[in-house]
């Protein structure tokens, strides 16, 4: 069972609901910047996709059999040409530059003030507060009956859920214990795999109170469609709270080091 702390009620959801259109509101500042990118590269596509529908129908309308019995002998125009290389080429820039902005960015981790390694198992996640004194435990996925109990959607809700504070940077740290996994919070902007004897890196730093879920985004191995992850970010003070009894109840899960810097 998770631990029952009274600053977890009430948490808002942040969760895909019915008809949603778009992505997952922004928690992040990683997730603002590719929400704004998605929404230029729209912007971009429609109007090529609209150029490409008007150039098609008016190739149907003004060339077809009935309007040209007799087919048009042009081999070669040179303006023609120079246009149908140098606007995709232009396209292709203007998409390029702001990509290569936003990887930059997301690859750029600032200095983290909670370090945590996250762990994936056929059956649950293990997570690490690694960055001082520590903190470990196991995060699986709650039954049905459990969800509904706790009031949890359904296939995201997990049993000893992610806890950070808001408006620190938290640094991932993945691995897989056994194949491979990727964890993933899409209102974070965060997707990254977890490799067998490897380390993969990632951070986030969440500007919103509240709960947040995502999946494990790599079916490599039995149950990993049933990994859910569940983050709940919270204040300084009640993540200060959460430490405090969670190294109680988690006494006997790991090393018992704290990744808070307050």
């Amino acid at each position: 069972m998770a631990l029952g702390l009274p600053f977890f009620a009430g948490a808002a959801l942040a969760q895909a609901q019915n008809w949603q259109t778009g992505l997952p509101p922004a928690a992040t500042p990683v997730m603002e910047r590719i929400a704004q990118f998605h929404n230029e590269l729209l912007l971009i596509v429609t109007a090529v996709f609209l150029l490409v529908a008007v150039l098609l129908m008016t190739v149907i309308v003004r060339f077809n059999h009935r309007r040209n019995p007799e087919p048009s002998t042009t081999q070669h125009n040179a303006a023609l040409e120079a246009a149908w290389i140098i606007i995709p080429v232009a396209i292709l820039v203007l998409i390029a530059l702001p990509s290569y902005g936003l990887l930059t960015y997301e690859a750029e981790s600032p200095q983290p003030d909670v370090t945590i390694q996250a762990t994936g198992h056929q059956g649950h996640w293990t997570y690490a507060y690694s960055h001082e004194d520590g903190l470990q435990f196991d995060s699986s996925a709650l039954s049905e009956a459990a969800a509904k109990e706790r009031g949890e959607p359904r296939l995201l809700g997990a049993d000893n859920p992610l806890v950070v504070p808001v408006n620190k940077t938290v640094e991932v740290m993945t691995t897989g214990a056994d194949v491979i996994y990727s964890w993933a919070v899409p209102a974070f902007g965060v997707k990254l795999d977890a490799l067998p004897g490897r380390l993969n890196h990632t951070w986030f730093k969440a500007t919103k109170t509240g709960t947040y879920y995502g999946p494990c985004a790599e079916l490599c191995g039995a149950g990993q469609a049933f990994l859910p992850i569940e983050v709940k970010v919270v204040s300084a003070r009640d993540y200060v709270l959460w430490l405090a009894a969670a190294k109680e109840k988690y006494a006997g899960d790991g090393p018992q080091r704290v990744a808070a810097n307050f």
